[in-house]
């Protein structure tokens, strides 16, 4: 897949070929902050989805959108502006998609996930991948996560191990903190981590991976790779990467491990 990207701005340019970076996207892509050097490039590369920056000092956006889908009428095209008045000229345009500045990683997501002209196969989803056998981590992709608390990193591993159910502030407290006589002082710990959560997930486009109700979060076990899931799908090679330690670096997960140690052994 073949990804253009205009903006006049350089720091604009360069966001955004960063935020399409941490997509993890299977694609070229290709940034340009003059509109002459990305038309010479849509000449030599078939572009499947443009992003373009709708006011540009030289030549709009609208007008390069106009040249681009001549050359190719089921280009995707995505504008970008810091301005809502131009939403009608994306109309006009047919494009596929319009996000408003500052731009996200989560807005493109959003808006790759939705394109007007489907790239069948071509896009990776989202790799929010756990490993659970072993010590407990998670990926973006290849790259390990990090958030800002060692404990937000703790509280994605015990979602995990609920497989799906909610669990409460109180139940989470339980089991991050052995000592819970500062109750008030927990609750405000655990705020922060929630924020942490969303905060880093939404940055790296999976703010929907942690389900959030007042005061539960539960993790949505469709929208991760995990070693223990498909383990527990019967998953043959996922049985084999298993060899009897599991979150290793959290006591409470000894409950689970032990239940996997006895499956283990019936093998």
């Amino acid at each position: 897949m073949e990804i253009l990207v205009v903006d006049d701005e350089q720091l604009a340019l360069d966001n955004m070929l960063l935020s399409i970076e941490k997509l993890n996207i299977d694609a070229n892509v290709y940034g340009f902050k003059r509109v002459s050097d990305a038309l010479e490039c849509a000449y030599k590369h078939k572009i499947d989805i443009a992003f373009l920056d709708i006011e540009m000092r030289s030549v709009s956006g609208v007008e390069l959108a106009r040249d681009l889908k001549k050359m190719y009428p089921d280009i995707n095209i995505i504008f970008t502006t810091g301005y809502s008045e131009y939403t009608l000229d994306a109309l006009d345009m047919h494009a596929s998609g319009y996000i408003l500045k500052p731009i996200t990683v989560n807005k493109i997501k959003k808006e790759i996930d939705d394109l007007r002209y489907k790239m069948g196969d071509a896009l990776v989803k989202s790799k929010f991948r756990i490993v659970t056998f072993g010590n407990f981590a998670v990926y973006d992709g290849d790259t390990p996560i990090k958030f800002k608390y060692r404990k937000s990193l703790e509280v994605i591993a015990y979602l995990v191990d609920r497989n799906g159910t909610f669990a409460s502030n109180g139940e989470l407290i339980a089991a991050l903190w052995e000592d819970d006589s500062d109750y008030e002082g927990r609750i405000s710990y655990l705020n922060n981590i929630r924020a942490d959560l969303k905060n880093t997930l939404t940055d790296l486009g999976y703010d929907d991976v942690v389900i959030r109700q007042r005061g539960h979060l539960a993790i949505d076990v469709k929208k991760v790779s995990c070693d223990y899931y498909d383990y527990l799908d019967g998953n043959k090679e996922a049985a084999r990467s298993y060899h009897g330690e599991y979150m290793s670096q959290y006591s409470w997960a000894e409950i689970t491990n032990g239940s996997l140690m006895r499956d283990l052994k019936k093998i």
